[in-house]
């Protein structure tokens, strides 16, 4: 076992090491960072836009780009978290509370500097344990018959409703929405065309990259109007030498780094926890077990390790149930299962057997490209700020020029860019509600797989529902998605509980 492993980590690594291979790791990661860096673009945006010209590359190479993208994107969103009090993602939301404290303290360098080391600590564990896993749980998944990947796959859509932001009842509303939004389409069971209203386009479907294109890109356009305003940022100059940490701060930072990437590493893995939830997790932790709990909130550099290198670990993490069992954590991790699906591959525990060279080439390609990111963000830390100089005047219509292109070389087709608008407002309601529109892209997704596996289970019961609950890991997996539901219920119930006694009182 131990020599398979070792063969499959040089086959791997020589496939992350050939010269195709690299410059698309190097694009990846090069793109993930600058998107990093802006705030309001993301990494959902970015892999949103680029999926259209994976359909022209190997699949190795579109994975490798688009994983660079998202875990590059980790790495640069403290740099305007750090600088102007502005997170580039969601994680790096909490680098605020202690890295802006830091910049104003004259000590910005040195908290981007600590950010860029913590994210490549968490990331390094982060593989580490991907590794270590990711073959473990693909052998134990081997055996498992349809009506356990209906279970696992429901159980997904779930905690990614309720674990995350926002309302959790809301959460299973915009699953359900996306459940019924890839119900639209010819049936693979009965050739029959369901919910396509006569309109030919929607024959095959909902385009996901129209969906996603719409949902995220176009309704941050919309969003962020008038929000930000032309030469509201400005560039800061910062040396080499202000970026070196004193020894002080390494004995400080190294073991939150470590409790960092642990916390990272175990709720990258779970679906719907994600790289936001393990960055505040791990602060905090790190809060009540630091010796200087009064100094969080005022430049801890303890602040910022520990949730950099959990929100990189997570990131790492997130890639085991999505390659080893087909299951996304994340609504990114959607879109990657979204990628290989159009090259013909399907994810799962049989894609290390099928494909082993993607499998591990794709791994490989994580060490190389947090190597990259490490060279790269250090000596290129001046040029991310200055990048955020770019009036928002001019960056926007250029996202959503690039949307409409991308969009229409997919079919080349005009209905997919209606299509695009159309979502993009149905998005941006949706960030006036309240509503997470996350979910509804996971249940898109995993709505024909649901089915699919659902209808396959019941054949093979000759339709007897207790097939579900009368295979063990089908139904413990049953019963911990009952009580995600009870537990979103309750939870529902004792914040509109709390709201009324304040509006009482």
């Amino acid at each position: 076992m131990v020599m398979d492993i070792w063969s499959y980590i040089a086959l791997g690594m020589e496939t992350a090491i050939s010269p195709t291979t690299l410059l698309y790791c190097f694009i990846g990661v090069f793109l993930g960072t600058f998107v990093g860096v802006l705030p309001g673009v993301g990494a959902l945006v970015t892999i949103s836009l680029l999926l259209p010209i994976t359909f022209r590359l190997d699949p190795t190479s579109a994975l490798v780009m688009l994983a660079g993208v998202y875990y590059g994107a980790y790495y640069g969103g403290s740099t305007a978290s750090i600088l102007l009090k502005l997170p580039g993602t969601p994680a790096a939301a909490v680098v605020c509370l202690d890295g802006y404290p830091m910049a104003q303290q004259g000590r910005g360098g040195i908290a981007l500097f600590m950010t860029t080391i913590a994210s490549f600590v968490g990331a390094t564990i982060g593989i580490l344990i991907l590794m270590i896993a990711g073959p473990m749980i693909a052998e134990v998944a081997l055996q498992f018959g349809p009506a356990e990947y209906f279970s696992m796959m429901l159980l997904g859509l779930i905690a990614a409703a309720t674990i995350g932001r926002g309302n959790p009842i809301k959460g299973v509303a915009m699953v359900v929405l996306g459940l019924l939004l890839g119900i639209i389409g010819t049936d693979v069971n009965t050739g029959v065309v369901r919910y396509a209203f006569g309109i030919l386009e929607l024959s095959d479907g909902l385009s996901l990259v129209a969906v996603a294109m719409g949902t995220f890109g176009v309704a941050e356009v919309i969003a962020s109007v008038n929000k930000v305003k032309s030469g509201e940022f400005q560039s800061k100059d910062i040396t080499f030498r202000s970026m070196l940490p004193t020894r002080r701060d390494w004995a400080r930072s190294s073991g939150s780094m470590l409790r960092g990437s642990g916390i990272g590493s175990f709720f990258g893995a779970l679906p719907g926890a994600g790289p936001t939830i393990s960055s505040f997790m791990a602060y905090a932790v790190e809060k009540r077990v630091s010796k200087h709990p009064h100094e969080f909130g005022q430049g801890a550099i303890e602040g910022i390790s520990s949730p950099e290198a959990a929100n990189n670990a997570s990131v790492q993490t997130a890639f085991i149930p999505t390659l080893t069992l087909g299951i996304p954590g994340d609504v990114v991790m959607a879109l990657m299962i979204g990628a290989m699906m159009i090259h013909g591959i399907a994810p799962g525990p049989q894609l290390m057997v099928e494909h082993p060279a993607m499998f591990w080439g794709l791994i490989m390609s994580f060490w190389v490209g947090n190597l990259m990111l490490l060279v790269l963000n250090i000596p290129l830390i001046g040029l991310w700020i200055r990048i955020l100089t770019i009036p928002y005047s001019v960056l926007y219509p250029a996202v959503l020029m690039f949307v409409c292109i991308g969009v229409f070389s997919v079919n080349n087709n005009t209905f997919d860019i209606w299509m695009v608008l159309l979502f993009g407002a149905i998005g941006y309601l949706m960030m006036l509600l309240r509503f997470e529109v996350a979910p509804m892209l996971l249940g898109l997704v995993l709505g024909p797989l649901v089915e699919e596996y659902f209808r396959r289970a019941l054949v093979i019961a000759r339709g007897d529902l207790w097939v579900f609950m009368q295979r063990p890991i089908s139904a413990t997996v049953l019963t911990l998605t009952f009580a995600l539901l009870l537990w979103a219920v309750w939870s529902t119930w004792r914040r509109r509980g709390m709201t009324r006694v304040r509006t009482e009182t």
